[in-house]
This record gives C-alpha cells, structure tokens and sequence, in this order.
C-alpha cells in the first residue's frame, strides 16, 4: 500500500455504530469528535464525554451522527430544565451547566482564530465571556407560528429538521410577559373560533402571533400576522385582548399571503392602540415599531454597548463612524464622548430611526444617511473629515470586503469590531491585519443556552 493511500481517512457508512471521544463544541453547539481523522459532529454531545454514535450523515469531508450511549459523562453535563427542549431545537446547551457554557463559549472565539488568524488565537488577547446573573427568561420579543392541533390553538416552533409544530406554552429564554400574551391570545383566537392558517393546504387566516415586551417599561406590543386583510371578528378580538392583557398597548397585523418562510409581509397596519411601545436603554428611550430591529436581550445589550464604549475610550475630541448603524443605538451610546458621529445604514426605515433617535436624545453632532460605510467613506475623506474611530456591528456573513479595504486606506486609528460570528470575526481581522493589531476581544453572551456568542474587538492602528 503507498503512504497516499494509508493518508486516506477511512469511509463511515450510514447507520454504522462506532465510539467517539468529543474533543470540543463546534459553532452551533454540537459535539465535535474525530473517527479516524474525519471530522464527526453530535449534537447533545459535551467536550471530555465518550459516547457510541450512529452516522445519520456522511459527507466527504465531515460526518454528522447521533448519541446511542453515553459512556463516560461531562461532569458539567445537567438535566435540561425546559420539558421539550430535546423537540424545540431553540436552545443547544440547556444540558450544559452555565458556567461552562461560558467557557465553551470562549473557546469558539479562540477555534475560530486559530482556523483563520493563527496570531490572534493567544490566550490572553481573548477574554473570559461575560455572561448573566440570571441567564432565564431574558428574550424580549417571541415569534411563534401557529396551527392547530386536534381543533386545538396551539402556537409555537417548528421541531428540530421537521415540520412538526410544537406547542410552546411557557419558553423558559422569553420573558414571562412574551408568554403570558401569546397564551391568552391563543385562547381567544379559540373562543372567538377565529380561521387558523394551514401550512399544508395554504388556507385560514392567522399564521403567527409576534409579541414584544419593553422590558424597562412592562409595555407589550401585539403582531398577528395574517394571510388576508381581513381579519374575521376583529372588533370582537380587540376588545378581549384589552380586557385581558392591559399592559398590551399596540396592536399591529401585519399582511403576509405569500408562500414563504419569511415571517412578515409588506403591509403592516396599527389596528389598536399604539402605533410603538417605548424601551429603554441605559439613560436613552427607544420607540420600537412592529418591524423595528432591537437587540433581544436589553440587559446584556447594555453590557455590550458598556464594553464598545471602554473599546472606543473617546476623549471628547474623536470623529466616529458607526457602520451599519441600525435604528443608531451604538452610535447614541458613544456620541456625547465624541466631537462628531456619523452613521450609515443600507436601509432606509433605520436612517430615519436613527435620525428620530439622534434629535429625541438631544444629540446635534450625528449626521445619519443611507447607503454602504464603502461608499461614504472616500466621499467624506474627500471633504476633509478623517475618521478616528470607526464601530462596525456586520451581520453574520461579516464586514464587506470593500469596507476592508476602504478602512486599511483611510487608517482610523481604533476599529471597534462587533460581531456576532466569531468565523467572520477571524477572517476580517486577518485582513485588517496588515495594517492593525487586536489589542483583546471580549466575548458577551447575549444568548444564554445557545451556541450563539458576540464579542467586542479593540483593533488598533499598527
């Protein structure tokens, strides 16, 4: 046989039984263990733990299976409290104590460095994660499909890989008041026998109830998101839910008859009360609208937007970008420290937010437009304004190349990265690396149970 081919890792088959040792916890929470140096991954598997697996999926470079055993146990491995975590498929790391689940946390940072930015991966450039005192019922806004079930209203997720609705009538990640009006307005879709939309036969009316709570100020905003305009006994439904549910104080439909996945549709309609509902952030108020984006967990936002600020450490005299600025919260955060902020979005709906923001918090040195970071850029330069400080908060998929590229060649001297993707993360600083040094990168956990982890990097001007 020639070394080529003793290179070769050997083939699973699919169902095969064979054991396992989890070396780590990969991106999206699951186990990650190595058969004959391919790469397996075990969702409900714990780093340390011995398990016997069965392959459900072979893939030339990776393979994906199940637990059949558990040999020898994570000593940090719990009984998930949730009943129906093992269906949901919200969370991925109920069965993972806490404090470990932070730690794991801040190992994903450092895999994903050491995959795409070897240099940064020292252990003393990332942080500890910081995490929740009470890491339960944090989730400020629930979206549940709804259906029926023997006659019966239910509202809830889809199963994990299925189409199989599960009724959810107390998640334990929503806050208590995002469950209590979704399980009323259940109820009274049922007793006023209002039509309840079918996935299958794309017939009926309500497909998913979408509530919002401001959590500083106990207001809740109600979506139903119907297939029609017309909503049957909506009089009728008004008044129950305002009987029933006070602190509901915007009811909103919104119209989506397409076949799709997507939640919303276009058209969106005040149909009671409010129009928004007011949230509050540190010292600043937020007026949030049916499709308005808000970070989902307000107390570790405010830890967050703390950590970009201790980053950024303005002095009163800076020029600062914020790209992709969103409805403007960042930029608010760190604007009474910087001489002037200005701020872009692709999105038109959010420049004017934030504009609104800016004025409403007494804010006159915010400039706000429409369009990429890439392109305003070169065009402010041009006039004379040179950018200190520049916060980017990218989507998953990462910062632009071209924004990349325009950073190196206007060289503010602070980028301050937050990311909610630690791969994206790697990759970008690796670019930004011929120019720039990481001075740290602190993990936050906004999203407790879950694989998900955002981290603030300072990055600093070689």
């Amino acid at each position: 046989m020639t070394g080529k081919q003793k290179e070769q890792p050997a083939k699973l088959e699919l169902g095969q039984t064979f054991p396992l040792t989890i070396k780590r916890l990969g991106i999206n929470g699951e186990g990650v263990g190595y058969f004959k140096r391919q790469v397996v991954f075990v969702p409900g598997a714990l780093p340390g733990e011995e398990v016997v697996v069965e392959a459900t999926k072979v893939n030339p470079r990776f393979s994906e299976g199940k637990i059949t055993k558990i040999r020898k146990k994570s000593e940090h491995r719990v009984q998930p409290p949730c009943p129906i975590y093992e269906q949901c498929g919200g969370c991925q790391l109920q069965h993972l104590d806490y404090k470990q689940q932070l730690k794991e946390k801040r190992d994903i940072v450092v895999q994903a460095f050491e995959r795409y930015n070897k240099e940064v991966s020292d252990n003393k450039v990332i942080k500890e994660t910081i995490g929740m005192e009470d890491p339960w019922n944090y989730r400020n806004k629930s979206q549940f499909q709804v259906g029926l079930n023997k006659q019966k209203v239910i509202a809830g997720l889809y199963g994990l890989n299925s189409h199989h609705l599960i009724d959810i009538a107390d998640c334990m990640v929503q806050h208590h008041a995002t469950n209590r009006v979704t399980q009323v307005v259940k109820t009274i879709l049922q007793d006023l026998n209002i039509s309840i939309y079918n996935e299958r036969s794309k017939k009926g009316i309500v497909r998913t109830i979408v509530t919002r709570v401001g959590i500083e100020t106990g207001e809740v905003q109600l979506v139903l998101i119907t297939a029609k305009k017309e909503l049957p006994r909506k009089d009728l439904f008004i008044k129950q839910v305002t009987n029933k549910l006070p602190e509901v104080k915007s009811i909103v439909q919104n119209i989506n008859g397409s076949k799709t996945s997507l939640i919303f549709g276009d058209e969106t309609k005040r149909i009671h009360g409010k129009e928004v509902i007011q949230e509050t952030l540190g010292d600043l108020q937020f007026e949030l609208s049916a499709r308005a984006f808000f970070q989902l967990n307000p107390h570790q936002t405010v830890k967050l937007y703390d950590e970009v600020k201790k980053a950024a450490s303005l002095t009163g005299k800076e020029k600062l970008v914020d790209a992709y600025c969103g409805v403007g919260t960042i930029g608010l955060w760190l604007a009474k420290e910087a001489s002037e902020l200005r701020g872009m979005d692709t999105i038109a709906e959010s420049i004017k937010d934030a504009k609104k923001n800016a004025k409403k918090h007494g804010i006159p040195n915010a400039l706000y437009v429409t369009g990429k970071a890439e392109q305003w850029l070169p065009k402010w330069v041009k006039e004379g304004f040179s950018p200190d400080v520049i916060v980017v908060d990218p989507p998953r998929t990462g910062c632009d190349e071209q924004l990349l590229q325009m950073i190196l060649k206007v060289k503010p001297k602070k980028v301050v990265y937050v990311s909610c993707n630690p791969s994206t993360l790697a990759k970008d600083v690796a670019v930004l690396s011929k120019a720039y040094n990481v001075n740290y990168i602190q993990p936050v956990d906004m999203f407790p149970h879950t694989a998900h982890v955002e981290c603030v990097a300072l990055i600093e001007l070689k």
